[in-house]
């Protein structure tokens, strides 16, 4: 029995998908039945139900960005930072190997940030967003934390119109900021993640997104290439202006190496050619 925290959301109900179709078994541990945010009451469960593997995907992201978390400070600092700590000591005293979802946005740049590579993009540096500085606080929590994995997915997407897929935001904003990064199709990633179980590779943290970069008109070009979306995009002019006209917050824009998942012999789709095949299975919302 595999134990789902957050199986809600985006990743989360990527994971079910997945965990039903491979016929996995699996609880999605719902708030509105269990409070996880209990220490003492997810101890116990834990310790009773004594689950394979327990999954975090649990946390907070804004909606329909990362500017909702400026005005909910308190729910996104408890969501990203304060829970992770506490699935950690739940895990570790019922002795349970676990995997929690983090970001790649706690890094800016395009150097190709490996796991090594301290973060850059956090309260530390005062350069980032409140997201961003949440979830590298998450990150220091689990600092040597045993049987853990921790996953930094980037910019999700996939081939089915939502409003948290990357590609429907390309697609129904009216102004984009073009940019280079790491972007993560939203299935593939978590089969990945689920594998570094799976194969029993190294605990750790590891970069799970397609190898490769991409920039924002690249990828309009790609929309417009396959049909799916043919309107006329515009973009800013520069970031200034699109911080000064449309943000609250600054943006993460940054690359990440994924040489260390391919070693660990989980290897991803290039992320041109996965954002090509998304938009050529696309499904369109009702």
């Amino acid at each position: 029995m595999i134990y789902l925290l957050g199986g809600t959301g985006f990743v989360g109900g990527a994971y079910q998908q997945f965990f039903q179709k491979q016929g996995l078994a699996f609880r999605n541990l719902s708030r509105r039945q269990f409070d996880y945010t209990n220490r003492d009451a997810l101890t116990q469960l834990l310790r009773e139900q004594k689950p394979e593997f327990l999954i975090n995907c649990a946390g907070y992201t804004g909606k329909p960005n990362v500017d909702a978390c400026e005005w909910h400070k308190a729910e996104c600092l408890f969501g990203n930072a304060v829970l992770p700590g506490i699935v950690r000591d739940a895990c570790a005293a019922a002795d349970i190997p676990w995997g929690h979802i983090s970001s790649g946005c706690i890094y800016t740049g395009a150097a190709g940030f490996t796991e090594d590579n301290e973060p850059n993009f956090t309260f530390r540096q005062n350069n980032c967003s409140f997201y961003s500085g949440s979830k590298a606080l998450g990150e220091e929590v689990l600092a040597g934390a045993a049987q853990c994995y921790i996953w930094r997915i980037r910019i999700p997407f996939d081939n089915l119109d939502h409003p948290r897929n990357y590609l429907t935001k390309v697609m129904q904003y009216d102004r984009l900021l073009d940019a280079r990064n790491s972007l993560s199709e939203l299935h593939e990633c978590v089969r990945a993640m689920w594998q570094c179980w799976a194969k029993r590779v190294p605990f750790g943290i590891y970069n799970v997104t397609q190898p490769g970069s991409v920039t924002t008109r690249e990828v309009v070009e790609l929309i417009k290439e396959s049909g799916v979306c043919r309107k006329e995009f515009k973009f800013f002019a520069s970031e200034e202006e699109f911080m000064r006209l449309a943000a609250k917050t600054p943006r993460s824009n940054c690359v990440l190496d994924t040489g260390k998942l391919t070693r660990a012999g989980i290897p991803l789709t290039e992320v041109h050619d996965a954002i090509r095949r998304a938009l050529r299975d696309w499904k369109s919302s009702p």
